[in-house]
This record gives structure tokens, sequence and C-alpha cells, in this order.
């Protein structure tokens, strides 16, 4: 798996907008460790319930198994870049 991405402060409605179009699979570690697999919409609720704050993020480490992946989430992270995800409003 590639490096890790840090997020803070991310609106949750995009960035699941662009977890919709990473290929690969995505996974977000937990402060215990655990990796939950955000391209299934089970762990994403199961793991994003557990760090949001106020409607956004707090803070979360995620590992993409595909660089491109890993290039749009840092882009958007930094940026705020949801590229060719469809985010409703």
């Amino acid at each position: 798996m590639t490096p890790i991405i840090e997020l803070h402060d991310v609106d949750v409605t995009e960035f699941l907008a662009v977890l919709d179009t990473c290929q690969g699979n995505v996974f977000l570690v937990t402060r215990e460790g655990d990796h939950l697999n955000l391209k299934s919409k089970l762990c994403q609720l199961v793991g994003l319930t557990q760090l949001i704050e106020g409607g956004k993020i707090a803070q979360a480490y995620i590992v993409c198994e595909n660089a491109e992946d890993e290039t749009k989430l840092f882009r958007f992270n930094l940026f705020n870049d949801t590229g060719d995800a469809e985010v409703e409003k």
C-alpha cells in the first residue's frame, strides 16, 4: 500500500463523492490501528460516524492501494479539488 494521507476538516459529502470515483481500495486507519475499507458503504458509515465532529471529519488517516486514488485524495485534501466527482449540494 502507498503512504498515508492525513485528512483534516474535510467536508463529508464532498469526500464521499471523491471516494466514489476511486478505482482501488481506500482504507481509513483509526488511531487504534483498525483498517476500514471505505469502498464499502457499511465501513463508511461505521468509520466516519466515529470521526465526524460538527459535520466535518475531524482527523483521519487514509491509505490507498492505487496511486491515482492517492493523488486524487491528496488534491482534494490540499486544494478541495473534487475533480470529476458529482457532489450533491
